[in-house]
């Protein structure tokens, strides 16, 4: 059954709902934050090589690793929490000034880690998500929505894992500041993971008639059982050949997820197969970070196959479908939208496989990955801001 989104209903006053709605729920924000600051970092990351922020806190790969998993990443996580939890729950997350103040926190924290004050960098950054998980948490509680406890659990392990980062940095513990990193990219990949498996098969059933997509209760189980092993495994840590082990089976549990939605009956519905490529990214990172172990292949094309490939694909993909719909505008992507998943897709081959084919080109894939991956995002902050400030068109809060 197709649901139409009405455009003609009757409009709410202007008074109920401002024409100014940066403020009205999560998703606005912080997906604004999120593709802005994604195209900034390229020049940001270019002024940290050039020695131009040479008295930054954070530095170098740790500085990029940071940002883009404590910063992007985060952020767009955040407003995706908020804008599902309401609906999940039945209960408002916070909008208004308690919206703007977290925005600011996330704003403090990306300022502050290029400066040189490390002690106020580490408590702001291990703060935010720290805060989200309580402003989630509200909710959820209130309503007794058990089903989804756990991802307030999961921002507690990132707002851990960020401090164990700042802790390593300032020498105040001897733990590497590059497992908390491991970590919390395994929480990640936990959120996609669940977050994917929810949503994909129904966007994939609703948006194209007749795909089938399936979802079979025990291959659930072990991608996600899996995923979750894994997060254990990183924190032992587990001796080596284990690791490879529970990678690659988690690998093929993935592919063959991935292959119960039916992802080849997509290709002319972009809003869909974004998500479904999105997804693809997932196996190909575990099979990566499996050939890695084993030393076939460089540790950082499986980082960037989950980072620039997975979540770049799904949130991407999310930011417009989630953008669109709680907007009041048709879940259709139009050509911005189609260049935007293009630019950033293609960032992603480029950045894990062009090393991978050609090592003495590595430089120029990094730099053409980056500045597509620039343009997606940045086209993104373009297109959607007057999508995102204002009011939706059917006269709805949110």
């Amino acid at each position: 059954m197709t649901t139409f989104i009405r455009l003609d209903s009757p409009r709410r006053p202007a008074a109920q709902v401002p024409a100014f709605a940066l403020w009205q729920l999560g998703f606005r924000p912080f997906y604004l934050l999120a593709s802005g600051f994604a195209a900034l970092s390229i020049g940001l990351w270019a002024l940290q090589y050039s020695g131009v922020l040479g008295s930054a806190y954070l530095q170098g790969p740790m500085w990029h690793a940071h940002e883009m998993l404590f910063g992007f990443t985060l952020a767009v996580v955040v407003g995706f929490l908020f804008t599902a939890g309401r609906n999940w729950s039945g209960r408002p997350t916070p909008t208004g000034m308690p919206l703007a103040a977290l925005a600011l926190l996330w704003v403090a924290g990306r300022i502050l880690v290029i400066t040189p004050f490390g002690w106020a960098a580490a408590i702001v950054n291990a703060a935010f998500p720290l805060v989200a998980a309580i402003a989630l948490a509200i909710p959820f509680v209130a309503s007794g929505n058990r089903r989804n406890y756990f991802f307030v659990g999961l921002l507690l392990l990132i707002s851990g894992a960020s401090l164990s980062v700042h802790l390593a940095e300032l020498r105040v513990i001897s733990m590497p500041g590059w497992l908390g990193i491991r970590l919390a990219l395994d929480v990640v990949l936990f959120i996609m993971t669940v977050m994917a498996g929810r949503v994909i098969p129904m966007f994939t059933n609703n948006g194209v008639p007749g795909a089938g997509a399936v979802r079979h209760p025990a291959l659930e189980q072990l991608a996600l059982g899996s995923v979750l092993l894994l997060v254990v495994a990183d924190a032992l840590p587990l001796p080596g050949w284990v690791t490879v082990t529970l990678t690659a089976v988690c690998a093929i549990a993935h592919g063959a997820r991935w292959m119960l939605w039916r992802p080849w009956k997509t290709l002319r519905v972009p809003i869909v197969w974004v998500l479904q490529a999105g997804y693809l990214w997932i196996p190909v990172h575990l099979a990566l970070r499996c050939m890695a172990g084993i030393g076939w292949a460089p540790h950082s094309a499986a980082t960037h196959a989950l980072t620039a490939g997975a979540a770049g694909g799904l949130i991407i993909g999310m930011m417009t479908r989630t953008a669109r719909g709680h907007t009041g505008r048709p879940l259709h992507a139009d050509r911005a939208d189609v260049a935007c998943y293009l630019l950033i897709l293609g960032g992603a081959l480029i950045r894990v496989f062009g090393p991978l084919v050609a090592p003495s080109l590595t430089v120029p894939a990094v730099v053409g990955s980056a500045a597509l991956w620039s343009a997606g995002f940045g086209l993104y902050a373009v297109r959607y801001w007057p999508v995102l400030t204002r009011a939706r068109l059917d006269g709805q809060p949110g």
